[in-house]
């Protein structure tokens, strides 16, 4: 005999349990059983059968708490099978009661992910919603408007409540509205866009307030588009200014590397020390989340000779430093041997962060993509136009692709000067070398060794 389980509102979680329940201790089977919202028809198999009201529960059910959690969430979402999904979790963990740990199984998998989209929309209204002030006879009042994508309004309303105690509020959405006085929070009825005011004047100083703390440092258009859909940007102010702010973030950055320089007498030393710091913090690729720290370049900010690695290893990115690991050895025994320096050197990476794949306690080197590449791009550039090298040396094929923004052929064009991009300097190639600490063969280890070292004279030759 089918069954129907009344629910006052999309959001009904308590009308939801309380029938839910009474269903489970009568053993009702999910499939005979249609869950309606108001005179909405059921949403699994409405009209098949004759719907009987169902009877209040006569005992009481265990479940573990995380499926409480799991539903309140769940039944928020649009999903129109929702209810039917949860009550037949709820069956299930009558025999089955460790199932929600179950992370794998379809239909645990499936209501988590309702669960989890409910959180975020929960949370973009939180974060996206913008209150405009109206003059009223009792004083301001604080109006906005939103379009949650799931059922969430109610479930938000204490957010608000807690954070806005102290205003009169309106907070409108299509498919209700939220009222505060000061005293008790009532709802109204759906409400339009066009309900809602357009701005006012605090808004002016706040866009102006966030232009002046953008930092163009940190943008990722695609990260930022992922957490702020452009759907919420008709109700935030600020994102006016967004398409322009990140047009001109090159620009905007490069003004920072000069009002440094200018901050610090028009040196060069203190124009790098900016630009270090700020990229300490850098967040332009996922690469900086589980490196220890970024890994600047160092040498002194005249050198006529600069050279470019691939990106930190094991060792550089826990000490901070460019080239202190097995690599780091190599090149400072073909330096000696090709008679340069290492103290009159600037050197640094194509990519500051290290990327490894863990290997029980070990971290293995993992070549850094095309994107990170282009992503850490800037930095070298900046570095490059603080010190404005004679010569740049490119180490391995990161560091090319770094320098002339293509992938180069290193066999074919190593051991020259090339023009680098943009009448931006000289540029050299050769291997990186990690390649010579590959190399099983003596004979040929020896070989490739010498013709580094050879690369080498040959760049400290043309800036002779």
């Amino acid at each position: 005999m089918t069954r129907t389980a009344h629910l006052a509102t999309p959001d009904d979680f308590d009308g939801w349990r309380d029938a839910a329940r009474a269903l489970a201790i009568q053993s009702v089977p999910p499939d005979q059983v249609i869950w309606q919202v108001g005179d909405t028809p059921g949403d699994l198999f409405a009209g098949e059968a004759v719907a009987h009201d169902v009877p209040p529960p006569a005992a009481t059910l265990r479940v573990p708490r995380a499926f409480i959690d799991l539903a309140r969430n769940a039944i928020l979402h649009t999903e129109p099978e929702r209810f039917a999904l949860l009550y037949t979790l709820l069956m299930r963990l009558q025999d089955q009661p460790r199932l929600t740990d179950d992370h794998a199984d379809p239909l645990v998998r499936r209501l988590e992910l309702l669960a989890k989209e409910v959180r975020r929309d929960i949370h973009k209204m939180r974060a996206f919603l913008r209150f405009r002030e109206l003059p009223s006879p009792q004083g301001p009042r604080f109006v906005a408007w939103f379009e949650p994508a799931h059922h969430i309004v109610r479930a938000n309303a204490a957010f608000f409540l807690n954070r806005f105690a102290s205003l009169r509020w309106s907070i409108l959405t299509p498919e209700l509205s939220l009222h505060w006085d000061g005293e008790a929070l009532q709802e109204g009825p759906p409400a339009t866009r066009a309900d809602a005011p357009e701005g006012d004047p605090v808004e002016d100083v706040w866009k102006a307030y966030y232009a002046s703390i953008f930092n163009p440092a940190r943008v990722k258009v695609g990260a930022m588009l992922k957490e702020m859909p452009r759907k919420y940007w008709h109700n935030m102010p600020e994102t006016a200014l967004v398409p322009g702010l990140i047009a001109t973030a090159q620009a905007r950055e490069s003004g920072m590397i000069e009002a440094a320089r200018m901050a610090t007498g028009g040196n060069a030393e203190g124009a790098w020390a900016a630009l270090r710091d700020e990229a300490a913090a850098c967040t332009r690729c996922p690469l900086y989340k589980p490196a220890t720290q970024t890994v600047f370049g160092e040498g002194p900010i005249d050198a006529a000779l600069m050279l470019v690695g691939e990106q930190p290893g094991d060792q550089e990115d826990l000490a901070g430093r460019p080239f202190v690991g097995p690599a780091g050895q190599v090149l400072d025994r073909a330096l000696g041997d090709a008679g340069i320096d290492r103290a009159r050197l600037y050197i640094t990476n194509a990519v500051k962060h290290f990327k490894f794949v863990p290997r029980g306690p070990r971290r293995i080197h993992d070549k850094p993509d095309v994107p990170e590449i282009d992503a850490c791009r800037w930095w070298v550039e900046q570095e490059r136009m603080i010190l404005r090298p004679r010569l740049t040396v490119a180490l391995g094929a990161t560091a090319a692709r770094s320098l002339f923004g293509r992938t180069i052929t290193i066999s074919r064009e190593r051991g020259r000067l090339i023009d680098l991009p943009d009448n931006s300097g000289a540029g050299w190639i050769t291997v990186h070398p990690s390649f010579l600490l590959r190399i099983d063969d003596k004979a040929r280890a020896d070989e490739e060794y010498a013709r580094f070292v050879s690369d080498l004279k040959g760049a400290a030759t043309a800036i002779a």
